[in-house]
């Protein structure tokens, strides 16, 4: 008697294959040797049994994990583990699961998984809600009325679809599983699968009386209102999430979540940039010049803020947490404005004969960055 071929050189592959390499070479091999596409062909039918009982073997995580360790002894069926081998006109006593091998063929479900997986709970769909809102009620937080419209549980029925006095019914076209076998020829054979049951859908359960409201359904769409707290320190285009407040979850799931983003209305004053926020502020020459105390916008209102002598165009003042506070937290962002000098348009005579007279008892020292720029340019033409 000849020896055995190794279980894995029959299906082409090297040892240590994974088990989805070992499925994807079965299903090669098995319908390149199949009887059905090669009759008459002894060499093909016996190369087809091998193939069986190789991946009988190889498919079993047993199996493999003894013949990996003691090779054909392992399961040799003198050590009460033998293989199938089963005949070639079908796939006789192979212990393997056939949905694996041609549910890539026919599509669809073989066995019960699909009525189970149907019947799973499902979490419901999330919602989504804009709120448009001002600066200020971003920067100090508020309350919002709302309104959206979300799936809910039917509740004539209490979601089961039927009329109120009447239950749900096994369906008796798949005796409650939600799948029904059917035969299909293939160029394997017949092949007995499962597909969804078309009387109750893949559920199991049919419904001779619906309810009327939600129209056997289980569920119906309503219209929600109720107040959202808002929280200080919220930004633009920022949301919340507040959980189990979307659609409703089916077969006993979960709700979804609602989320409330809001749109914060630009402010006449305030620029914002996360928690820091600015402003631009015009102060007279004299301000400027002399230094000066003004009044600068806060977020709690006017304040007192004192303008160094000499203060030129573009300086930017920052004031520690004066800012925006965080969302739930403390940190707090800075305050900063920048002056902005106003030159003052029509003078009088009088106001231009003395300013006149101011220039020409300015010096070097009083124009120290024009001098400076002048030096540059005078370098720079110097060099050229």
């Amino acid at each position: 008697m000849a020896e055995k071929r190794d279980f894995y050189e029959v299906l082409g592959l090297s040892k240590g294959a994974s088990d989805e390499e070992i499925k994807k070479a079965y299903r090669k091999m098995a319908k390149k040797y199949h009887p059905d596409l090669n009759k008459g062909d002894a060499t093909a039918e016996q190369m087809f049994k091998d193939v069986n009982e190789a991946y009988s073997v190889l498919s079993d995580p047993q199996k493999k994990a003894r013949y990996d360790q003691f090779g054909h002894a392992g399961v040799d069926p003198s050590y009460g583990t033998g293989a199938g081998g089963g005949g070639f006109g079908g796939f006789g006593g192979m212990d393997f699961d056939v949905s694996d091998i041609f549910s890539s063929f026919f599509g669809g479900g073989f066995g019960g998984g699909g009525a189970s997986r149907r019947n799973a709970p499902i979490q419901g769909e999330d919602r989504e809600v804009r709120v448009n809102i001002t600066f200020e009620e971003a920067v100090f937080g508020c309350s919002k009325e709302i309104k959206f419209n979300r799936i809910e549980k039917c509740e004539d029925c209490n979601g089961s679809g039927a009329a109120k006095g009447t239950s749900p019914e096994t369906c008796s076209n798949c005796s409650g599983t939600g799948q029904v076998r059917v035969q299909q020829r293939t160029p394997f054979g017949v092949m007995q699968t499962q597909k969804p049951c078309d009387r109750c859908s893949g559920k199991g359960k049919t419904i001779k009386n619906p309810c009327s409201k939600c129209s056997g359904s289980g569920f119906v769409r309503k219209q929600k209102d109720f107040t959202v707290t808002i929280p200080a320190g919220i930004d633009n285009k920022q949301s919340m999430t507040l959980r189990g407040q979307g659609d409703a979850g089916r077969n006993g799931g979960p709700n979804g979540d609602l989320y409330v983003t809001v749109n914060v209305a630009k402010h006449s004053i305030f620029t914002r940039d996360g928690l820091n926020i600015y402003f631009d502020a015009p102060i007279t020459f004299a301000e400027a010049a002399l230094g000066a105390k003004i009044n600068i916008p806060t977020l709690e209102g006017t304040e007192e803020y004192t303008i160094p002598e000499g203060t030129q165009p573009g300086t930017v003042f920052t004031i520690k947490n004066r800012g925006v506070t965080e969302v739930h937290g403390t940190r707090r962002g800075t305050l900063s404005f920048r002056v902005n000098v106003e030159v003052p348009k029509n003078l009088s005579n009088e106001q231009k004969e003395m300013l006149r007279k101011f220039a020409q008892t300015c010096s070097d020292k009083n124009n120290a960055q024009k001098k400076s720029f002048f030096d540059k340019l005078k370098e720079t033409i110097k060099n050229m």
